[in-house]
């Protein structure tokens, strides 16, 4: 073996396997992409479809509907955060109420946004009322959750069952609905507007590994053609 030779071979094995690495990288993230996107396409298929009734094991990605009687003295809030009104911006939370149902568990729904002071109104529907929304699982509090107030019902994870212990119901369905609707002008609350969708950055992840892979190429080049130092 020339001392060219010996000098290039080590680099070069070490530059084909990062690039290799990287390939493999960029190529799983394309799977990554496909696979995404049929999410993705599911979802929105979801969200044109009419909504199914509630059950036992509600669907993945797909809006459901129930119908009960809103239980508006036992609302309590979740979490808190600060949205831009009409009158600037404000404080608020995600209403929850519960939905008692005859012959099933209550449903605890959440509402929407609706800001802790306010003089515009609130849409309280009285009677049997059907909400079309979509299902998110209970939660577990984690290390460093706040605790809840349970003398204001202000709650910072979706336990149903503690959330439900709380306000003196049976034991709940273990998740809660997220309700969708429209957005009334200067009324409460604010509710969610479409289906949740995960992000979608594979492919810029591929884009990055495949470009890392270039680079190491022409590094390893650039560097090839140098003449070694006498």
């Amino acid at each position: 073996m020339t001392p060219a030779a010996r000098r290039l071979l080590l680099p070069g094995l070490t530059t084909a396997i990062m690039v290799l690495i990287l390939v493999g990288l960029g190529t799983w993230q394309v799977f990554r992409l496909q696979w995404k996107l049929g999410i993705l396409a599911e979802i929105a298929a979801a969200e044109r479809a009419a909504p199914v009734p509630l059950g036992a094991a509600p669907p993945r990605f797909a809006k459901v509907s129930v119908t009960g009687h809103f239980l508006y003295d036992k609302a309590a809030d979740y979490g808190a955060d600060v949205r831009d009104t009409s009158r600037g911006p404000a404080m608020g939370a995600q209403q929850i109420v519960p939905l008692v149902r005859p012959g099933a568990p209550p449903v605890l729904v959440d509402r929407g946004w609706i800001p802790e002071s306010s003089a515009a109104p609130v849409d309280d529907p009285p009677g049997e009322v059907t909400v079309t929304g979509y299902v998110r699982p209970t939660e577990l509090p984690h290390w460093f959750t706040p605790a809840p107030d349970l003398a204001a019902r202000r709650f910072y994870t979706l336990d149903t069952a503690a959330i439900g212990l709380a306000l003196g119901l049976p034991q709940p369905e273990p998740f809660v609905l997220i309700a969708l609707g429209k957005i009334l002008p200067e009324t409460y609350p604010i509710p969610a507007q479409h289906l949740p969708r995960p992000p979608n950055d594979h492919l810029s992840y591929a884009i990055t590994w495949y470009g890392l892979a270039v680079a190491a190429i022409v590094v390893f080049t650039v560097w090839a053609r140098k003449k070694p130092a006498p």
